[in-house]
């Protein structure tokens, strides 16, 4: 059962990793003008809430099947994740906003935010890995 648990967590990042750098991608094109602001922000509010759909069940998972360090690793960004969805200012197309991504330096924050998640997800990936291979072998 725990290498189940593992696999389907294993799953779950690797999508979450082709998320991340899809999103610092299309950041990145925004930022070079290949791409204006309007499509760049509903690209990227279309995978906002699977994001976070998939950040939280593993999450959940996690508390579920007893693996508390996992599961306090994985908190703070499930908590961050609905944290940024549900503070999206009424008016606003989403998370990213076409009126506001150039001001403040908003693009730069999402994008450092987008990197910091890029790093996070390979964290959990090879140590979702290793779980799953350990959980296999103590089988």
């Amino acid at each position: 059962m725990e290498a189940v648990v593992f696999l389907f967590s294993l799953l779950d990042c690797c999508a979450l990793i082709f998320l991340s750098v899809y999103f610092i991608i299309t950041l990145s094109d925004l930022e070079c003008d290949y791409i204006n602001a309007r499509s760049c922000c509903s690209k990227l509010n279309k995978w906002v809430i699977p994001e976070l759909v998939g950040h939280t069940i593993v999450t959940v998972l996690m508390l579920v099947s007893l693996h508390w360090f996992i599961f306090l690793l994985n908190l703070p960004v499930a908590t961050w994740n609905i944290y940024r969805f549900i503070m999206v200012p009424s008016g606003n197309m989403g998370v990213f906003d076409p009126t506001e991504i150039h001001n403040r330096g908003q693009l730069k924050s999402h994008m450092k935010e987008a990197m910091i998640k890029l790093g996070f997800y390979l964290l959990c990936f090879f140590m979702y890995l290793y779980s799953m291979i350990l959980a296999l072998i103590n089988d």
